[in-house]
């Protein structure tokens, strides 16, 4: 009896994934744990193994198509083997949602796809390769952010967009950057945040004299000893908001519709530009770890993040109870940031300045100041007790100590 492949599904958020690359095509020899196809998140890329032996009878979904999660993918079995007609017909259904026209014709002509061997000189997906050459961009020097380092449609893209002021340069009035699929994904979980939460930022900023003295004591016991843990300012400001989310436990939950869920520990999510995009991987239990093993996990969550090797349960908006993100390096000096449903909140670190403030005795100087901007969605938190969370952790960074 032929074996179904199912698509997986990575999280409880996520309901659909894209398809990026077949590796094997109808009619070929496959072995259990081969892998079949390269998959996407929003957030992340995969590999999909092949569940038995046999020989892959059937492809109902081709590269790009968006798939439902726990949908039968493609067939394994026997060869001759017969594979139920209704399963190809409601995979072109699906296709057309999602992908029109273009999607259904692939459907139909997947078995006449290139074999993999021609591929083997530059790594790249065929919708990738084809955009290459409509674009006239050649993807030998280029970095594939796709598994394996291989080039997928967002990385021609972003070679096109680069390619912009070039194009005013000769004369050209616009050119288009189509969207990734990454892209796509991403602009529609963050046009659901707004449209279906009430969301206000307050902004604040706090004296950060003590922690640019901490990091100035870190950096001198690295140059003595190479193996401590290089503990970062944002590490610091991490470790700071998670004792003021103990002592301001409301900020720490969900707003599930019909009730507030407030997590007895801190799950700290926080953001990481990667390759692929923005990321956001959730530290379980933080609250229980000094600042040292907060600084290991932080790095190490990074790190997972820009490899593509993040365990795809920790990227889900569900798996954090609070989150940071920090634009501090860019300069930034005030922003908005967007809450991850169905988080209650999320807090924007913003660059360090240098304002006159009193320092005592009638005497005034520059001090630094850092920006903190709290988004929160009063659905589940009002403005009062979100004001005096934001001034709690103004207060762990001014009185921070290590």
């Amino acid at each position: 009896m032929a074996t179904a492949v199912l698509m997986p599904k990575q999280g409880q958020s996520v309901e659909t994934c894209i398809i990026t690359q077949w590796f094997k095509k109808k009619g070929d020899k496959v072995t259990a744990g081969e892998i079949l196809f390269s998959y996407e998140t929003d957030k992340a890329a995969f590999d999909l193994e092949a569940p038995a032996d046999g020989t892959l009878l059937e492809i109902f979904y081709p590269e790009g198509a968006e798939v439902p999660v726990l949908v039968n993918v493609a067939m394994i079995g026997n060869a001759g083997e017969a594979v139920e007609a209704v399963k190809a017909v409601e995979a072109v259904e699906a296709v057309k949602a999602v992908e029109p026209a273009e999607a259904v014709k692939a459907v139909k002509e997947v078995a006449k796809s290139k074999p993999a061997e021609e591929n083997k000189r530059i790594r790249i997906s065929p919708r990738a390769r084809k955009m290459a050459e409509g674009r006239g961009i050649d993807p030998a020097g280029l970095y594939g952010s796709g598994p394996n380092g291989r080039i997928i449609v967002a990385d021609i893209a972003n070679a096109a967009a680069a390619s912009v002021k070039t194009a005013a340069h000769d004369g050209q009035e616009f050119s288009d950057k189509p969207l990734s699929n990454v892209r796509k994904l991403i602009a529609r979980s963050m046009h659901a945040s707004l449209q279906n939460s009430a969301q206000l930022t307050h902004h604040m900023s706090a004296d950060v004299r003590k922690l640019l003295e901490a990091r100035q004591k870190i950096k001198s016991n690295l140059e003595k000893d190479k193996k401590q843990q290089d503990i970062t300012l944002n590490d610091m400001i991490c470790w700071c908001v998670i004792r003021a989310l103990e002592k301001f436990p409301e900020m720490n939950s969900h707003y599930l519709d019909d009730k507030i869920r407030t997590f007895g520990k801190v799950h700290l999510g926080f953001a990481v530009d990667t390759p692929r995009g923005l990321m956001v991987p959730a530290v379980k239990n933080a609250s229980g770890m000094d600042l040292a093993i907060l600084s290991k996990e932080l790095k190490s969550a990074a790190d997972a993040c820009k490899k593509g090797s993040i365990n795809p349960e920790l990227i889900q908006s569900s798996a954090a109870s609070f989150t940071v993100s920090n634009l501090g390096n860019y300069g930034v000096e005030l922003f908005t940031p967007v809450i991850n449903l169905p988080q209650a909140g999320i807090l924007g670190v913003c660059t360090i300045i240098n304002r006159p403030a009193s320092l005592g005795n009638g005497i005034f100087g520059f001090v630094p100041y850092i920006g903190l901007s709290l988004t929160y969605d009063h659905r589940a938190v009002d403005g009062g007790p979100a004001t005096l969370f934001l001034r709690e952790i103004k207060e762990q960074i001014e009185k921070f100590s290590y």
